[in-house]
Parts: C-alpha cells; structure tokens; sequence
C-alpha cells in the first residue's frame, strides 16, 4: 500500500479544505461533484437545535462554510487516532508477526476498568502486562523488516508520522512504549465508556439507553475497522422492509454505504492472516440480489468514506477490476463465539449471489477454533462500485431526483458524532435520497421537526450468546416535504 502517501495526502486534503470555496469538487470521477451542505440546508438544523456551538448561534452563508470546512478538517484529523486503535487490535489480535498467543476480547473485557501500568497491579493484570509487553517487543521488531506486509508497513508508516523510527535501539524502544501508551488510552477509554452505559442502564428506560449507546464515541478516533455480522443485520431488516411493501421487488438500482470500513484487525476477535479486505459494499449486492430487490445489472453501489486508506483500497480494488481482475473476500468464523444458528446460516451462504467458493487462506495456529470460507467476487461485481471521499457530516452529493438513492447504509458510523452532526448528517443524507427512499443505521438519530426523515420501525437482531452482541438496525425514511 502507498500508506506514505496516503497519510501525507490527507494532510494536504485538510489543509486545501480551509482555503477551498464553497462548492470546491473534491472527487475526481466524472458526475459525482461533493459539496459542503449548503447554507440553506444547514440552517433548518441550527434554528432547531437548541445548544450549539457559539459561532453558529448567528452565523451567515460564509460564517457556515468557514466553520465547515474547519469542522470538516478537524474530522478528517479524528481518522489517526482510529487509525492508532487499529494498531491496537493489531498488536493484541495479530499473528503474522509474533507465535506468542493472541490476547482474547475476554481478558481485555475483564482489564478494561484497571490501569494495567499500575505496579499494584492484580496477578491477572500482571500476566497481560507481560504477555502485551512480549507482543510490542515482536511487533516491534517485525516492523523493522516489513517488506511485503502491508499492516506491518502501515504501522511503521503511522509511527513515523507521529515521530517514531524503528532504525535505531533507541527508537524501537520509543516505538514500543507509543504502542503500549497506545494500548493503555483504548483501555481507559473503554472502561469510561461502560461506565457511561453503566449510568445509561440506571435510566431503566431502553430507549434512552440506545440514544446514549449511539453517539457514544463522539469523542474518539474514527475506526475504519469492520466485520460481517452487521452486514447479516441489514439483511435481517430488508427482508422485513420488503414484508412491509417499503421495498419492492426490483425497486433497488442505486445504493450508498456510508463508511464501508476496511478488514484490517478487526475490534472484537479480529484476524490478520488474510489481506486487508471490504466487506460491506459486496454484502449489500449480495443481499440486494438474494431477495430480488436489484438485479445486478441494474444496480450501481456509492461508498463514502473520508479515510485515505479505505478509499485507497476499494479505488484500487475498482481499478483492478478493469483489468479483468477478480476480488476475493475471506469469511472466518470461530465456533467459540457462539453464533446463533441464524447468523451460522447467514456466513455459509455470504456470496452465493456474486460470487464462487474458492479455497480459503492457511489458518495459522493458535488462532483459535476457526472455520473460513472464501469467496471470489467476479469483475463485472467490483465494477458495481464507486468510491467517493466524502464526510457525511458535511457533505453531499447535488443529485437530481432521478439520480437519488434508493437506499443508503450507515453501520457504526453516526455513533462517532454528537447530535449536531448527526442531524447534520441526516440532513445530508435527506438530500441525497429519493422520496420514500430508506436509511438504515444501528444508530438513534434525532428527528428534528420539519426533518423530511422519519424513523418508521426497526430490527433487533442477536448476534451469539455473548452479552450485548447485536445490533438494533433502525429504519428512517424520507417523506415528502410539507
């Protein structure tokens, strides 16, 4: 991967963004113009939120854009720290660089509320110090020959940016203890954010549990991290959305995914043995196929991201696909977890619909009990997709009404923003849907009056036997305005 590049460009992306005008193109594809929300769009969000920041209180046409192109860039800058948690999950999870056994969300669960620095620690915590500390220092060291490992090079490529080289003794050790500095923030922030679901729980009242739950990350690092098990939510819910007649058969032709994210080590069991991979833009065509809502030779699916790396990847993926190149999505599956027999059914048919088994990766051992199925998803499926940059904050495309979305995906994205810019977003994404046209999220989002996007149900979909393992995907659809 072109990680130097790619981090060196955001910076400069940030920094044209504070002098760009209004309706500065900010995608290279011919038809897909991103602009900043306009001014009079923006403002039926400010007059109806009752706290906002004070220099919106009285803002203009020009006050807004200059606050926006701001806000987009101090955004944008969230994408390190996300990348920085990445790099967690890769030094606790990961096995290509060390044999030493893989640290387990359990173990990180029960440490959470402890700070695993402290020399008063518990036997327990004591033991996860040594064995993290062993992970840093092989880390460490493979990121000193990291040729043709592109999460190696990645992480070497961010440890530079912030400062730290791996050339000399003396700058491993540093690289060490940034990993670990690393590690221990994730850990406290973990413990903060259970203690405010904790106080959420108090309520007694689940509604105002889920509100708190979606905008719980508003202050952290934007992950790109993703896995499957939301993608088997979204099929759950579209099933009963064409129950209802909200959808009908064929009725799909044009599709976005707002942060379609990037396989790289994932946060709850995540695994690096097989490349870097997508997961969500090819699961929503699968599904979209599987209960006749598109036709593959009809439907065309938009991501938006603002992450270099995750456009990057799907850009390339896309390109390769013009040269007649197939993509191939990996499926792992530890029987430990305790899927339900749902969720089992759902991962043995991923792909049937755009794609055909092929042999999967080695499993490395010390992986755990794992089970993984690949698929090779065809050319003419990759060219399905069009990658965008662009912050659904602030955001959109212009598009006129014969060009709206049908539909559009945001899994783990809203939870990131406070519910300024959520309402923001959704503004956003009213703009770009047609009418009647459905968001699905597993986010409460505020409906503000006069908003044209209404929540109309939702799907509560139990992912194993793990507490709290699941996801309420709720539906929002765009009325007609008054």
């Amino acid at each position: 991967m072109r990680e130097r590049k790619l981090i060196l460009s955001s910076l400069v992306v940030a920094l044209l963004l504070l002098a760009s005008p209004s309706h500065r193109l900010l995608s290279t594809p011919a038809n897909d113009r991103v602009i900043y929300t306009p001014f009079e769009e923006a403002r039926k969000v400010l007059e109806a939120m009752s706290e906002l920041p004070a220099e919106l209180r009285s803002v203009d046409s020009a006050g807004w854009m200059k606050w926006a192109a701001r806000r987009d860039s101090e955004i944008r800058a969230r994408v390190v720290q996300g990348d920085e948690d990445s790099l967690v999950n890769f030094l606790l999870f990961g096995t290509s660089f060390t044999r030493r056994p893989r640290i387990t969300s359990r173990s990180i669960t029960q440490l959470a509320g402890k700070h695993w620095q402290s020399t008063a620690d518990s036997p327990e915590a004591a033991a996860f110090k040594t064995a993290v500390g062993g992970r840093a220092d092989d880390l460490v060291r493979a990121l000193s020959a990291a040729a043709g490992n592109e999460r190696l090079l990645f992480a070497r490529e961010l440890a530079r940016t912030k400062g730290y080289e791996v050339r000399t003794p003396g700058g491993r050790a540093r690289v060490k203890q940034y990993l670990l500095a690393n590690l221990a923030r994730v850990l406290n922030e973990q413990a903060g954010y259970a203690r405010t679901l904790d106080s959420a729980r108090l309520l007694n009242d689940p509604s105002a549990e889920f509100i708190e739950r979606s905008k719980l990350y508003s202050a952290r690092g934007l992950s790109s991290d993703t896995s499957l098990l939301p993608n088997f939510a979204i099929e759950k819910s579209l099933a009963s959305i064409q129950a209802r007649g909200l959808l009908t058969r064929g009725s799909v032709r044009r599709v976005a995914v707002v942060g379609p994210g990037l396989d790289f080590t994932d946060k709850q069991d995540g695994y690096d043995f097989y490349p870097q991979q997508t997961i969500q833009p090819f699961a929503i065509i699968d599904t979209l196929v599987r209960l006749g809502l598109a036709a593959k030779s009809d439907l065309r699916v938009t991501t938006f991201d603002l992450s270099p790396r995750v456009n990057d990847h799907l850009q390339r993926a896309i390109a390769r696909a013009k040269r007649g190149i197939s993509y191939t999505i990996q499926l792992p599956r530890d029987s430990r977890s305790q899927w339900k027999s749902d969720a089992v059914a759902y991962w043995s048919k991923f792909g049937d619909q755009i794609g055909a088994l092929v042999p999967p990766v080695a499993v490395p051992m010390d992986t755990g009990d794992l089970s993984v199925r690949a698929v090779k998803v065809p050319p003419q499926i990759v060219s399905l997709i069009n990658a965008l940059d662009l912050n659904i904050v602030l955001q959109q495309i212009p598009l006129e009404a014969t060009d709206a979305f049908d539909l559009i995906i945001a899994t783990n994205i809203f939870v990131y923003y406070d519910q300024l810019e959520q309402s923001l977003a959704l503004t956003n994404v009213a703009r770009m849907l047609r009418n009647g046209g459905l968001l699905l999220s597993n986010n409460a989002l505020l409906e503000l009056p006069g908003s044209v996007m209404k929540s109309v149900d939702y799907e509560t979909v139990v992912y194993s036997e793990r507490p709290n393992d699941g996801d309420h995907i709720v539906w929002y659809q765009r009325t007609p305005p008054r």
